[in-house]
């Protein structure tokens, strides 16, 4: 017999059984309400994020209903429901101080394992008691005290020319420029252009400037943007990296060849990509007289394990 049929066909007697004796427990005794119940406990702080009574969903008549709605629960604790945030969120990647040389931390990645979270659900649905919410943290992949040296080697470089005078525009190449500035990105890590410029808006100091959108020439809040993103694109691609997200504009942009444009919107299109290089790297960029430039540096020693992996 196939052991899930077998083993979900035992759960589902076992909860009839005490459904059973559950509604054969007098009105008033307040325990009746518990039997079974599996609280899911937060790793961190030991707390219960909530409580499941199988009998509550009616186990005893659909299982197939009763796994639907622990998958529901699950999907609500892992994207934000039971908790503000939920557990799952995207690797901010760290930073280094151009100045001091220390790391601005960003944050590791964390996924909730939610299959295993339902079967450790269904597990306890026949004795109740505590499952712990399983959490898959991932940290940059490099050593942080390597991140100051970063900066020897010079890996890949690419350059692209504005027009100084528009003051909208290049304001914001300006701003995100910035914002991608000594971002380290670690081995495996992977980046997003929009996570890591943030909003274009006005609280943030970006100004109008001309856009394409959907093919025209506009007006709008942060036009200039897609220059800093293509410009990182062509630094990066150079390295073979793994392009996760690249969109381009329908038509040309001017700044760089047709085709090597990566477009990008808040909240929308991004310009996604992995380190696959094996090594860390960190991300400068170097804005002025109309001229963006976006480089891609790491440590010698690193370059050195580079050449070795190139070899192989």
């Amino acid at each position: 017999m196939n052991k899930y049929f077998l083993k979900h066909s035992l759960i589902t007697i076992f909860i009839i059984i005490s459904v059973f004796n559950v509604n054969t427990v007098d009105a008033n005794n307040d325990t009746k309400d518990n039997v079974n119940a599996t609280h899911i406990i937060d790793p961190k702080t030991d707390e219960v994020v909530t409580t499941i009574i199988p009998q509550a969903y009616h186990l005893e008549l659909d299982f197939l209903y009763f796994r639907k709605q622990i998958q529901w629960i699950v999907q609500n604790i892992a994207n934000g429901s039971y908790t503000k945030s939920g557990y799952n969120q995207k690797m901010i990647l760290d930073r280094l101080d151009p100045i001091t040389k220390k790391i601005i931390k960003g944050r590791p990645s964390v996924e909730l394992n939610q299959e295993e979270l339902i079967e450790k659900i269904l597990e306890h649905s026949m004795t109740g008691g505590r499952v712990y919410v399983p959490l898959k943290v991932t940290e940059s992949g490099y050593d942080e005290e390597e991140a100051s040296s970063l900066n020897e080697v010079l890996l890949a470089s690419y350059t692209t020319r504005f027009n100084p005078t528009r003051i909208g525009r290049s304001k914001n190449i300006e701003l995100s420029a910035a914002s991608i500035n000594n971002v380290i990105v670690g081995s495996g890590d992977i980046f997003s252009f929009n996570d890591t410029v943030g909003p274009r808006d006005v609280a943030s100091g970006y100004q109008e400037a001309p856009e394409y959108l959907q093919g025209k020439l506009v007006i709008g809040i942060g036009g200039g943007i897609c220059q800093t993103s293509s410009t990182l694109f062509n630094a990066v691609d150079h390295l073979g990296m793994e392009i996760i997200e690249r969109h381009r504009h329908t038509g040309d942009v001017g700044y760089v060849p047709k085709g090597r444009d990566a477009t990008v919107s808040f909240g929308g299109l991004d310009f996604i990509f992995q380190n696959t290089i094996g090594i860390p790297v960190i991300i400068k960029s170097y804005y002025g007289n109309g001229v963006i430039t976006v480089q891609i540096k790491t440590s010698k020693e690193n370059k050195f394990i580079l050449n070795n992996l190139e070899d192989d």
